[in-house]
């Protein structure tokens, strides 16, 4: 019965692991590209190899740019979006129908800080003078506001 048990469980986990990797490749092939204006805070860790802390202007609009309470809640930012999809904050989601140019995007609070899908954006060792240039965090959205960063681009929106 043990046995049984140990198995249902695993496989249980398996299938939600399985579940999840395969919602986070449909939203980096089906979301909306938006592109959220970086405000970059330290690139590196010693721990952790080399990275880019991120901030985004989008927060920094939304929440200011200091820490926000500890136990603010999750939620929703609208942002607008322009025609090459660079989005500016709009407000707080408050449940208003969005115009045909807005798109939700989920926040997190963690620690005091909102993240936007990512506080971080990691790359190999040695090559951090490749993602000096950045100035925009590239992310796929999906109708629901769920977020993932999928890249970073130049001043010019070309890709890195």
């Amino acid at each position: 019965m043990r046995r049984l048990v140990a198995l249902l469980a695993g496989l249980a986990i398996l299938a939600a692991v399985n579940w999840t990797v395969w919602q986070r490749e449909r939203l980096v092939t089906t979301g909306r590209v938006v592109l959220l204006e970086l405000a970059p805070v330290d690139p590196r860790s010693l721990m952790q190899g080399d990275y880019m802390a991120l901030r985004f202007h989008a927060a920094n609009e939304a929440f200011g740019p200091g820490r926000v309470a500890a136990d603010a809640a999750d939620g929703h930012l609208v942002l607008r979006l322009d025609e090459k999809g660079v989005a500016q904050f709009v407000r707080l989601d408050d449940a208003t129908p969005l115009a045909a140019d807005e798109i939700r995007m989920r926040f997190r609070v963690r620690g005091g800080t909102p993240k936007l899908a990512t506080n971080a954006f990691f790359f190999e060792e040695g090559s951090a003078s490749r993602y000096a240039e950045a100035r925009y965090g590239e992310f796929r959205v999906d109708g629901r506001g769920e977020a993932i960063l999928t890249g970073l681009r130049d001043r010019e929106l070309r890709g890195l």
